[in-house]
C-alpha cells in the first residue's frame, strides 16, 4: 500500500499534528522524517491536550507504530522527558516508539553555539529556537556528528566526542570567550541515557519497507513548513532541514514510487515565527484579533506568532514544490466575525506584478500584496459538523483558496479538536492501491 506525506504549506504551525492525528486512525506507521525538538504539534482529543515535539502524532493510537527516522536530529534528554510524559498518560511509548540508529544527536555544544551565534548576529539574528538544531545539522553535513546508534557503543561514542570536542572548545574559547566543555561530563550524561533508550533503536528503513511490503499504510509526518525549507524556503530565515515532500523521501529512506498522496496543511490565514519577510503581515486590530482568537503562540517556545492574510502566491509556490494531491485547511473558524476578508493574489514591486514567487529575495522583501476582498460570514462555525452546513460565504472563501492554490481542499478544520473537522471531498482517508 502506498504512503502519504503530510507537509506544512506555509511557515510552519499550520496544524500538521491535528491532520496526522486524524489520518492516523487508518494507518499503521507514522514516521517523523526531519527536524528536531524545535517543532511542536498540538493535538486535542476530547478534553485532553497533547503537546508533541519529537514523538510522531500517531502515538495517540494504540495500533500505530511511531518512528523517528534518519533525517531527524534528537536531543536525548528532551526525548526522554517527552516519552516519560506520555508514559504517565498511559500511551506506552517505550514499547511502541522506534528510532533510527542513523538519526543524529544534538549535543550540549550545539545548544551553546546556537545561542551564541544568535547573540552575535544581533539585529540580524534568524530567530532560531536555540535548541541546537542548526549546529547539529551543520555537523552532520561536515561529517563530524554523533548518531543515535553511537550511544550504545561507549568506545565509539568517546572516540567521536573526543575528536569533535577539541574543535568545539577551541571555537567556544577563541571566538566566544567561553570555558571549554568537559568530555567526561558530556559522556557520562549521554551514555547514561543509553539503557533506557536501547529498546527504541531500530533500522527504520527496513521497518518502513517491510510494512509497505506487508500492505500496511504509512504516514510521513513533516515538521515546520515549505517556506522554512533549507533549499526552497525564504533563506536565510529557514530551518536547517528539508520539510518539503522531497525531504520526506530522503529523511525516511523511500523512493517516489512508494508515495501516491501529498497532503498540504495550510491555515485559512498565514502565520510565521521569528524574523524574515512576510508580505501580508498585519499590524492592526485585525491582526491582534486573529492572534488572540487563533491562540497564535508557539507550542515549543511560547513565542507570539506574526499573523497576516492568506497569501495565494505562497500557496501556489508550495503546491509546485510539493505536488499536493490534497489540502487540509485549518483554523477557518478563527476568521468568523470579520465583515470582510482579504486574499493576496499577487505581489507588486517597482511597477511590476508577480503572481508567482519572485525570482529575487529583494523583490520578496519589499513586495506589496495585491488583495482581493471577499465577504465574511459573521457567525460562529465551530459547532458545524457538515461542510454543507457552513455559511455560503465560508464555502466561497474555501473555494477561493482552492482555486488560488491550485490544489483541492479535502478537509476543513473549524476548531482544534479531532471532532471539529469537516470533509469537503468524499475521498478515502488513506490510499487503497
Amino acid at each position: 500500500m502506498p504512503a502519504t506525506i503530510i507537509v506544512g504549506a506555509q511557515w510552519g504551525d499550520e496544524g500538521k499534528g491535528k491532520a496526522t492525528d486524524l489520518l492516523a486512525d487508518a494507518t499503521d506507521l507514522v514516521v517523523r522524517y526531519q527536524g528536531g525538538n524545535n517543532a511542536g504539534h498540538t493535538v486535542i482529543v476530547g478534553d485532553e491536550v497533547f503537546k508533541l515535539h519529537l514523538i510522531p502524532s500517531g502515538i495517540l493510537y494504540d495500533h500505530v507504530t511511531p518512528i523517528i527516522a534518519d533525517g531527524v536530529v534528537i536531543d536525548p534528554k528532551v526525548m526522554l522527558q517527552e516519552l516519560d510524559g506520555l508514559e504517565e498518560r498511559g500511551l506506552r511509548p517505550f514499547e511502541r516508539v522506534k528510532v533510527s540508529g542513523n538519526a543524529h544527536l544534538i549535543m550540549p555544544y550545539h545548544r551553546e553555539l546556537d545561542l551564541l551565534i544568535e547573540r552575535r548576529l544581533g539585529k540580524a539574528n534568524l530567530g532560531t529556537t536555540k535548541r541546537g538544531i542548526g549546529p547539529a545539522y551543520a555537523d552532520k553535513a561536515s561529517r563530524v556528528g554523533l548518531r543515535f546508534q553511537d550511544l550504545f557503543d561507549e568506545k565509539i561514542f568517546r572516540q567521536k566526542l573526543d575528536a569533535v570536542l577539541v574543535h568545539k572548545n577551541e571555537q567556544l574559547a577563541k571566538i566566544y570567550n567561553r570555558l571549554p566543555m568537559d568530555l567526561e561530563e558530556i559522556a557520562d550524561e549521554y551514555l547514561g541515557y543509553a539503557e533506557r533508550l536501547r529498546p527504541l533503536l531500530t533500522d527504520s528503513t527496513e521497518l518502513i519497507h517491510s510494512a509497505l511490503e506487508a500492505g500496511q499504510h504509512i504516514i510521513l509526518e513533516g515538521a515546520q513548513g515549505t517556506l522554512l525549507d533549507l533549499d526552497h524556503g525564504t533563506y536565510p530565515f529557514v530551518t536547517s532541514s528539508n520539510p518539503v515532500a522531497g525531504g520526506a523521501l530522503t529523511g525516511a529512506g523511500l523512493g517516489p514510487k512508494h508515495v501516491d498522496r501529498v497532503i498540504g496543511i495550510t491555515k485559512a490565514y498565514v502565520t510565521r515565527v521569528g524574523a524574515g519577510p512576510f508580505p501580508t503581515e498585519l499590524f492592526d486590530e485585525v491582526g491582534e484579533r486573529m492572534t488572540d482568537v487563533g491562540g497564535e503562540y508557539g507550542t515549543t517556545t511560547g513565542r507570539r506568532r506574526r499573523v497576516g492574510w492568506f497569501d495565494a502566491v505562497l500557496a501556489r509556490y508550495a503546491e509546485r514544490v510539493n505536488g499536493f494531491t490534497d489540502l487540509f485547511l485549518t483554523k477557518l473558524d478563527v476568521l468568523s466575525g470579520f465583515d470582510t476578508l482579504k486574499l493576496a493574489t499577487a505581489y507588486r514591486y517597482d511597477g511590476q506584478e508577480y503572481r508567482n514567487f519572485p525570482p529575487h529575495q529583494s523583490i520578496f522583501h519589499h513586495a506589496e500584496p495585491v488583495y482581493e476582498e471577499v465577504p465574511g460570514w459573521g457567525s460562529d462555525i465551530s459547532e458545524v459538523t457538515r461542510y454543507e452546513d457552513l455559511p455560503q460565504a465560508a464555502r466561497d472563501y474555501v473555494d477561493a483558496i482552492e482555486e488560488s492554490a491550485g490544489a483541492p481542499v479535502t478537509w476543513v478544520s473549524v476548531g482544534p479538536k479531532r471532532s471539529q473537522t469537516l470533509i469537503r471531498r468524499d475521498v478515502p482517508l488513506v490510499p487503497t492501491g
